[in-house]
């Protein structure tokens, strides 16, 4: 069994985050390619982003720090920390509103 403090992790992530020249940082926790669910805690310094993409299968994100916006075509969310959001499977982009780190989860097609 293996336990990750997610807090520690996000101080952690951001920290490199600020010292790094495109202002992100991140970490998987679980998965990778041979797996369906992979979880990945992302940090973003405010104003950073992860350009539009689209999404590769059911996901969700919880912010853990920090707000977080995540807009599609058709939606926009803000969240802060503690909050969960169901991402829908349009494509989207994430903008850190703040200092943020969140906790990704996708379940990717088969």
């Amino acid at each position: 069994m293996h336990s990750t403090h997610l807090d520690t992790l996000a101080n952690e992530l951001l920290t490199a985050a600020r010292g790094a020249r495109s202002g992100r940082s991140a970490h998987t926790l679980f998965g990778r390619h041979e797996h369906k669910l992979r979880q990945t805690v992302i940090a973003l310094i405010a104003g950073q982003r992860l350009a539009e993409h689209n999404s590769p299968g059911e996901a969700t994100l919880q912010v853990l720090r920090g707000r977080a916006q995540l807009t599609t075509p058709t939606q926009q969310w803000t969240g802060q920390a503690g909050d969960h959001v169901i991402i829908s499977l349009e494509r989207h982009e994430l903008l850190a509103v703040e200092d943020t780190a969140v906790l990704l989860t996708v379940v990717s097609a088969p």
